[in-house]
Order: C-alpha cells, then sequence, then structure tokens
C-alpha cells in the first residue's frame, strides 16, 4: 500500500513558539518545538530546494473495532463528551461508512500520514462480519487505508491459522468461498512480537514494520497482552507462546534502531482506565484520582524511552495521556476506546537532523466518528453486499422484548436473562442442574427495543442474538462443591481479577452480597451467598451451567477449571435463541430482569 494514497502535498513551516500555554490542543506535550525549529533557522539548501529540519507526521490511530462495519447499537454506539461547563452530554457514534469519511477528512493536506491500529480488529464481531469469518472486516480495513496494526487477544479466537489467513487470504478451510473472488486477505501487516510458535521459538507473523515516505522513517512494533491465554479459549492459542510485552518491545526497538529507525511508535494490546469516561477529559490535569490506572500505567513506565509513543487498546477506554517514560520524559499514551466511534489524531514531529521524534512538540486528541457527515459510498456498497449475503440468516426473529435490555452494570439485565437461558438448558439436559454462570465479557451488545431494520419494533433477530454471543461458545455443565461455588465468586474481585474485578452474571435463585467497601475476596460476602434462599452447603455438590470458556477457567476463575462430571452442550447462541422463543411472542414479549440478584454495597 502507497504511504502516499489519499494524501496531499502541502508545504509546511514553522514558527518559533513561546510560552507554555502555546499548544492548546489536547495532550501537547510541551509549549514548544526545540529552540532550533523556528521558521528562519530550521531551512537548509538541499540541491536547491528549501529542506525543513523539522516534518510533522499525522498518525490516525483506533482500536477495538470487533468488526463493528455498521453503527454499534445502544451504548455501545455512543460516546460521552465533557462539556465546557463541566456537565456531560452523549453523542451517536460508530460505523465504518462514517470512519471512512472522517479518516479521509483528516488526512486532506497532509502530506505525511499514517493510520495505525492497536488490535482486536476482527473477533466477537456482529453477525455481518462474523458469519463470514471477518472477512468483511478485512476488506473495511482495506479500504480505511489501514498502514499496520498490532494482534489483538481477539485474533486468536479461531487460532493462529485462522489469523494467518486473514493476513495472506485463501478461501476459508470449511466454509470456503462466500463470492466469486478469492479472499485476498490484508493489504496491511499484523505484528505481532510476543507471539511465539512454542517449536520453534519465533514470532507467528512479523514483529515490526517501518514506514517509510523520502526521508522519513517510523518503525512499529506490535504486540498484545501476555495474559491473552487467559482471556482466549484454549484452543485458540495451542501451540503459542505470549511473552512479556516490555521486555519484547525493549528487544525490537533495540533492533530498529540498529537499522536506523530512531522514531518508534509500539502498538499495543493492552490498556488502562481513565479517572473519567469522557472522550475528551482531560487526562494530565493535575489533582487527585486523575489520569490512568490499570496495565498500561506500569508498562509505559517501563519501555525503553527510545519509544516516542504508544498506541494502546483492549480496555475499550477512552483516553490521550502522558506517562513518564524510564528516563523521566513524558510520553503519549492513547486509546479510542472502540467499535470505531473515536479516532485519534497524533501529530509527531519528526527531527530529519536526529531521525527522531522531537518529543517536546508530541500532541494528541481523541475525535468522535459522528453520523452527521456523509457516509462514504464504497463502505455502503460493501456493507449492503455482505448484507444481502447475510439477510436470510440474520432477518429471522427468534424473540420479542418490551424494552430494552442493557448489558451494563455490575450486574446487566441481559446478563440475567442469558444466565437465566442457560440454567433452563441446562436443565433440559440434566434435571439436576442448580445455577448458571456467564461471564460478562461475552455479552457483547445490548438487545434493543427500536427496530435496527424492517423486523418491527421489540423484535428480536438472529443477527441481534448473534451480536449479543458471537463467539460460538458451547454451554457446558459440571459439577462443583458448595466450597468451590464460594471460591468461584471471591475470584470476581480477587487474584488476576482483584484490581479489575470481574462480575459474573448469574441465575434466578443465586443471590449475595458484593461488599465494595471492602478489599480483595473479602467483598463478595461468604454468609450472604444463597441459593433459593438457603445457603450454599460448603460439603454439597451443584451442578453449574457455563460455556466452555469458564469451563476452561478462562477470565481468571481457575476453580472452574476444576469442575468435574463434564457435560458439552450446543452454542450459547442456540441456547439464547431457544430462551427467547420459548418465553415470548409478538403478544407477550419479555420484560427486562430487574437485575437485583447481587446486592452492591458501595
Amino acid at each position: 500500500m502507497s504511504a502516499t494514497s489519499h494524501q496531499h502535498h502541502r508545504r509546511r513551516t514553522y514558527a518559533l513558539i513561546a510560552g507554555a500555554a502555546a499548544l492548546a490542543t489536547a495532550g501537547a506535550l510541551a509549549a514548544a518545538l526545540p529552540a532550533t525549529a523556528s521558521a528562519g533557522e530550521d531551512s537548509q539548501r538541499h540541491g536547491g530546494h528549501d529542506y525543513s529540519r523539522y516534518q510533522d507526521v499525522q498518525l490516525l490511530s483506533f482500536n477495538d473495532l470487533h468488526g463493528n462495519l455498521e453503527p454499534p447499537a445502544g451504548s455501545s454506539g455512543r460516546v460521552t463528551e465533557l462539556q465546557a461547563d463541566g456537565t456531560t452530554k452523549t453523542i451517536d457514534a460508530g460505523g465504518v461508512e462514517y470512519l471512512a469519511t472522517h479518516l479521509r477528512q483528516a488526512r486532506e493536506g497532509k502530506k505525511y500520514s499514517i493510520t495505525a491500529a492497536g488490535g482486536d480488529m476482527v473477533g466477537a464481531s456482529p453477525l455481518i462480519s462474523g458469519l463470514f469469518h471477518d472477512e468483511p472486516t478485512i476488506e473495511a480495513l482495506n479500504k480505511l487505508d489501514l498502514d499496520v496494526t498490532s494482534v489483538g487477544n481477539h485474533e486468536f479466537d479461531e487460532g493462529p491459522k485462522e489469523l494467518a489467513r486473514l493476513q495472506n487470504g485463501g478461501c476459508h478451510p470449511t466454509a470456503g468461498c462466500y463470492t466469486d473472488e478469492e479472499f485476498q486477505g490484508a493489504d496491511f501487516p499484523y505484528l505481532a512480537a510476543n507471539v511465539l510458535n512454542e517449536k520453534t521459538g519465533r514470532p507467528i507473523l512479523k514483529p515490526y514494520w517501518v514506514w517509510k515516505k523520502k526521508d522519513v522513517k517510523v518503525g512499529f512494533i506490535g504486540v498484545t497482552l501476555e495474559d491473552t491465554p487467559g482471556v482466549v479459549s484454549a484452543e485458540g492459542v495451542k501451540g503459542l507462546k505470549f511473552k512479556d510485552e516490555v521486555e519484547t518491545i525493549n528487544k525490537y526497538a533495540k533492533v530498529l534502531q540498529a537499522q536506523g529507525v530512531k522514531s518508534i511508535v509500539a502498538l499495543i494490546h493492552e490498556g488502562g482506565l481513565p479517572a473519567s469516561g469522557a472522550y475528551n477529559y482531560n487526562c494530565d490535569s493535575p489533582g487527585a484520582g486523575d489520569g490512568i490506572s490499570g496495565p498500561i500505567a506500569d508498562i509505559a513506565k517501563n519501555i525503553t524511552p527510545s519509544v516516542d509513543a504508544l498506541v494502546t487498546g483492549h480496555t475499550h477506554a477512552a483516553y490521550v495521556c502522558t506517562i513518564p517514560d524510564p528516563s523521566g520524559k513524558p510520553r503519549m499514551v492513547t486509546s479510542a476506546a472502540s467499535f470505531g466511534r473515536l479516532y485519534t489524531d497524533t501529530t509527531l514531529t519528526y527531527d530529519r537532523f536526529t531521525g527522531d521524534i522531537a518529543r517536546t512538540a508530541v500532541k494528541s486528541a481523541n475525535h468522535v466518528v459522528t453520523r452527521t457527515v456523509a457516509k462514504a459510498p464504497d463502505m455502503t456498497e460493501l456493507i449492503s453486499g455482505w448484507n444481502t449475503l447475510a439477510a436470510p440468516i440474520g432477518n429471522r426473529a427468534i424473540g420479542y422484548i418490551s424494552a430494552d435490555i442493557p448489558n451494563s452494570g455490575t450486574e446487566s439485565p441481559l446478563g440475567d436473562l442469558i444466565a437465566d437461558a442457560q440454567l433452563a438448558y441446562g436443565k433440559e439436559l440434566d434435571p439436576e442442574t442448580d445455577l448458571a454462570l456467564m461471564n460478562p465479557g461475552g455479552i457483547r451488545a445490548p438487545l434493543t427495543y427500536a427496530a435496527k431494520g424492517s423486523e418491527g419494533d421489540g423484535v428480536v433477530t438472529y443477527a441481534e442474538g448473534f451480536t449479543v454471543q458471537p463467539f460460538s461458545n458451547t454451554v457446558n455443565l459440571q459439577d462443583l462443591t458448595g466450597a468451590q461455588l464460594i471460591q468461584v465468586l471471591k475470584e470476581q474481585v480477587s487474584g488476576t481479577n482483584a484490581a479489575s474485578p470481574k462480575i459474573l452474571q448469574i441465575s434466578s435463585g443465586l443471590t449475595y452480597t458484593l461488599d465494595l467497601t471492602k478489599s480483595g475476596a473479602d467483598r463478595v460476602v461468604t454468609d450472604s451467598i444463597k441459593l433459593n434462599g438457603a445457603a450454599v452447603d460448603p460439603a454439597a455438590t451443584y451442578r453449574v451451567a457455563m460455556n466452555n470458556f469458564l469451563a476452561g477457567g478462562g477470565d481468571g476463575f481457575t476453580t472452574l477449571g476444576q469442575g468435574t462430571n463434564d457435560l458439552v452442550g450446543t452454542d450459547d447462541l442456540t441456547v439464547l435463541e431457544k430462551y427467547l422463543t420459548a418465553n415470548s411472542s409478538a403478544t407477550n414479549p419479555i420484560t427486562p430482569p430487574a437485575a437485583n440478584r447481587i446486592t452492591v454495597v458501595k
């Protein structure tokens, strides 16, 4: 792919900027370029042409698209914007028809522009992409002129062979070709520096990539979170080894420098948690509780100073922050939420004398992918084509709801509904089934009452169900002792989940208190755990329904991996469909569950 596509030549000069407040752009690292960078002093005569020492390089970035080609539904398709008076408002956002227009407009007049992504471009995708093993999303990313991306954990949902197919092309080994033309694969490189083949010890894909335009070179190193095996089914990461993010980036930064590449950006599929949910919150504002916490904060502090900026992801949060590097210099760390609702526009000022980024001049801001701009016709055509193929499957009604059923909150109404569906199915497999547990990360979208197409308000289509549960996980049964069940609930807020709790969604009849004023495992109040009003007996055996991801100990629930008497059932979407069909009709729709099974004390 040409680095010059969709770009126009525009001459750029710099004036010396003085004063600490000169750069008002969100995320500006400092007030001025180096003192030598004035318009009159930074130009040299080379071959009869003016030659500027400093060159602005535009870095456009986004992350965690998850195959959301169409505008996401409900809260998944909105962002929160902080207003000047301190209030907030929500804005509808997302959809690749709009993302394409925004990116193309942002590139206008920018002679040096790169577009990069932070992983999870595919996986957990809505029907229009997921039904076709995410070929539509790769095609859309090609049209977006994406230059490079890191892998994310979801790129491994179908295993390394399928990831290699997305990169290199070819028809799916079992589904075959979906159209007359063979799938061509990604025009951009997927980077996987810290994902090694266990047998060879080598990265399964390119570890780094260098963008070049004339005499400007910027290197990119791509990694995913080291804990990918903990958040992906065991089959998806079989034969792979995931290395430490910091060690890997530092290793390849040296490799790039040895090749004469001094300007380096790390694409890291790991993220943080900002102090505010507003995308335009000033992450660098002074005060208690500001900035970001979470894994990326520690990672950023330890990555070599030779890396100039970090594009991150995974947490689906929005932030533009500076975090000091090991030498104490501030360094830009960005994330653009998820689902194509935002993109980040970062200006890297390249110093031709040193070949490095003048970090005092780095500035960055997140921008909303509003739906008020014109749709990109090529994306509309792409979506229409794949929707035509998906329509016979996707438009089928599978249930009816009386109102929106959200998937947000500690305990969500949709989480309760899915857990109840899995309990009902579990009782079909084995009448002795007692309860069901559902991981919150497996519930990808809300069910919305308003019609998405021509199906009518309150109708749940197969496509909408697929968007909620796109993983094709099976619903399994296993036996746990009461002591193990109590331990599972405590693992929601301890161990690897201590800092960022993962609260399981629970079926009707299971109740307990979550006391957030306490710390660690004590936040789950043992004496409050009851099933159908009776205290859970540590010595008794309980039959529990859950998906195969949880049954394998995923999301840090190691005790669930110790269950016995396993029984493997059908896929989770079929289970949800069965429940909706059995318990709702056009005249008697399902009402949203009350989400009152977990008593939360704050």
